[in-house]
């Protein structure tokens, strides 16, 4: 899975994140918002983090879907689905047009 080497490697061959990719920032962000989400036991201690920016997501009709910020005052988030198991996050896009990607 695209997403599982970028986290392991710091890239993907995946043209889906080949934004992410070349922007070290996203890495970065993307890396460091995976390592808080694997320590932590629940999504509740995920609000801690206010530079996360934890929510979950309004008006999702298949599965409820929950969303972090990957870098402050930028608008790409990592959105995922969370389960009644704690904190087992299947990991689903990462997203830029959250709040309207004004680029």
């Amino acid at each position: 899975m695209a997403l599982s080497e970028l986290y392991e490697t710091g890239k993907t061959k995946d043209r889906k994140y080949k934004q992410v990719c070349k922007n070290k920032k996203l890495a970065d962000g993307y890396i460091r918002v995976v390592k808080i989400m694997c320590e932590v036991e629940s999504t509740e201690d995920l609000k801690p983090f206010s530079f996360l920016h934890y929510e979950k997501l309004k008006h999702q009709h298949d599965e409820p879907r929950s969303s972090v910020r990957l870098v402050n005052g930028m608008v790409e988030r990592l959105l995922f689905v969370e389960t009644e198991d704690g904190i087992e996050v299947e990991l689903l896009e990462i997203d830029s047009t959250h709040y309207g990607n004004k680029k």
